[in-house]
């Protein structure tokens, strides 16, 4: 792919995009993880500064270039697909009508996560995807192998012509494979926080994405 870093991961090979989408090539599967539908909405009914509410979009835009670029038959959505479930019914018709047919096209599986724990739209849902030898959930479990997760959002930082650079990233450490947030109004965990530290092991690696996604050792 052109946009996309190649790795092994438990004997299979895996793409992570620049979007910040996964590609498992041999199971024919696109993985995204929190991609916050309907945030900008969120931010409005609570009262907040208000932003453009172009998001869905975007984000449902780069969603489908990742579809077309990987041709994938089985999409997985690795939980807080949508930013809480108010939102998720709130949903603008052309939101709703693109998910459709995105779904309608392949198997669609959502997966749970913290801001959107129920079934929602069309697809299949559950707490946890199960392909061994991994398993796509939402939080990332203490001492699992073979687990692609979400949930923090990472991002880590790099020097470049006298100045720092912070981008979204996966974190990669053999055992465990965190991916960054797919929505456009997701913001990002710094991989030098302890959550992050914790979870994974000191020789992980960041990948930072971009138009040309490259591995650094993980910033601690």
């Amino acid at each position: 792919m052109v946009d996309g870093f190649r790795f092994k991961f438990l004997g299979e090979d895996f793409v992570a995009f620049g979007s910040g989408s996964l590609h498992w090539p041999e199971r024919s599967l696109l993985a995204f993880a929190d991609l916050h539908l309907g945030k900008s909405r969120r931010v409005a009914r609570e009262g907040r500064a208000l932003l453009p509410p172009f998001d869905d979009k975007e984000t449902l835009d780069r969603m489908e270039r990742d579809l077309k670029i990987a041709n994938a038959t089985t999409v997985a959505c690795i939980g807080d697909s949508f930013d809480d479930m108010r939102s998720a019914g709130e949903l603008e018709s052309s939101t709703r009508d693109r998910l459709s047919e995105f779904a309608d096209a392949r198997r669609w599986r959502w997966i749970a996560g913290n801001h959107d724990p129920e079934p929602f739209g069309g697809g299949e849902w559950s707490d946890a995807l199960h392909m061994p030898p991994f398993t796509f959930r939402h939080m990332a479990v203490p001492g699992e192998s073979g687990e692609i997760s979400g949930h923090y959002h990472p991002k880590a930082s790099v020097g470049a012509a006298g100045r720092r650079i912070s981008k979204k990233c996966f974190l990669f450490d053999g055992k465990k494979l965190i991916l960054p947030a797919f929505g456009t109004y997701t913001g990002g965990l710094p991989s030098i926080s302890r959550p992050l530290k914790t979870i994974m092991a000191p020789s992980s690696i960041a990948i930072l994405t971009g138009p040309t996604p490259r591995a650094i050792p993980m910033p601690r």
